[in-house]
């Protein structure tokens, strides 16, 4: 394959990479909804989709880096025209990873907020039933008291 296709593989290739980038943070975006909501239900396939994706999406990093080990950027066939589609491509693609790494902090904040009030639930819960315990046991010692 020539340099100028080996450049188109790999400018198609960074395209295809930052569409499934997108997706990954749609997937953030509708979850985090959720999550605001108090709706965790989808958790585990928000996860696996997630991990679907970053597999995809390492893959194509994987057929990129092959394609770039065929090509020489001092080559006077890369063109500026290549050289500009590929830096383009590289800043969207740090943009859209800069959006995904703010929205995971969410996520994460909001899977923290959740477990933190579920500790709490089991806290309240665990003090009732020791209360209740204690107040059960009182119930009884005075029974057998009137009892003898």
């Amino acid at each position: 394959m020539s340099i100028g296709g080996a450049m188109e593989m790999i400018i198609k290739l960074m395209s295809e990479r930052n569409q499934h980038l997108l997706k990954f943070k749609e997937i953030n975006e509708k979850e985090l909804i959720n999550f605001s909501e108090g709706n965790f239900e989808n958790l585990e396939i928000f996860y696996q989709s997630r991990e679907t994706i970053l597999e995809l999406v390492r893959s194509i990093d994987g057929m990129i880096n092959n394609e770039a080990g065929k090509c020489d950027p001092r080559d006077p066939n890369f063109s500026d025209e290549c050289r500009r589609s590929i830096i383009q491509s590289m800043d969207i693609k740090t943009q859209i990873v800069t959006e995904i790494l703010s929205q995971d902090l969410q996520i994460l904040a909001a899977i923290e907020n959740e477990k933190s009030l579920i500790i709490k639930d089991l806290r309240q819960v665990q003090t009732t039933k020791k209360a209740f315990n204690s107040y059960q046991s009182k119930g009884q010692s005075s029974r057998v008291n009137e009892e003898a």
